[in-house]
């Protein structure tokens, strides 16, 4: 199986048709991300587009990959970030203001879902809320860290940033959502308390 660098080189070489299997290696992790960087705006019906977007652009620039430089995954990360905050932007200026669109949980969908599931999505739903919160770097950070599972020096690649920055963004967007979601924790072990008497 060749490695991302001798595709690259294959693909550099003339062998456009490589780049399928770059895509295939990678489309799914790059999908995911997107996905959750645009669940907090409730626009993950733009996942799809926008991970073809990053492939494309990926592709129109590999001439200037370094390998030297970064990974071919942290580089394809970078574009595909940078392709998420762009579409953000452009969505603020048509007047589409993301952080109101808040959509309230269908009540009559949710009074035939269990006690426990229903507690279960309010929390995720509340933890959503949080992430969208935080800002952009912070949040980002958060994502490639906790969903995507990279590592400090990966991630400070993405976010053309140094490892101690990435810990510090982590640890300010860890605590902001706690600072966040302490109410709530508190409200709910009270609720238990009381229903133990």
């Amino acid at each position: 199986m060749r490695t991302d660098s001798q595709l690259i080189r294959e693909i550099k070489d003339g062998r456009v048709d490589y780049y399928a299997e770059l895509i295939q290696r990678y489309e799914r992790r790059i999908l995911a991300f997107i996905l959750h960087m645009l669940k907090s705006y409730h626009m993950e019906n733009l996942a799809e587009d926008l991970t073809q977007e990053t492939f494309y652009k990926a592709f129109r620039s590999l001439h200037s990959f370094r390998d030297a430089e970064a990974t071919f995954s942290t580089w394809l990360y970078t574009i595909a970030r940078n392709t998420v905050v762009s579409e953000l932007r452009k969505s603020r200026n048509s007047e589409v203001y993301l952080e109101d669109s808040n959509e309230q949980p269908d009540r009559v969908a949710d009074m035939r879902l269990p006690e426990a599931e229903l507690l279960r999505t309010e929390r995720v739903h509340l933890v959503r809320e949080a992430i969208n919160r935080l800002p952009e770097k912070q949040r980002t950070a958060l994502i490639l860290r906790e969903y995507e599972q990279l590592d400090y020096k990966e991630i400070a690649d993405i976010l053309d940033s140094t490892v101690s920055s990435v810990k510090s963004l982590l640890f300010r967007a860890r605590t902001s959502i706690k600072q966040q979601l302490e109410p709530y924790i508190f409200d709910s072990q009270l609720e238990e308390a009381e229903g133990m008497q």
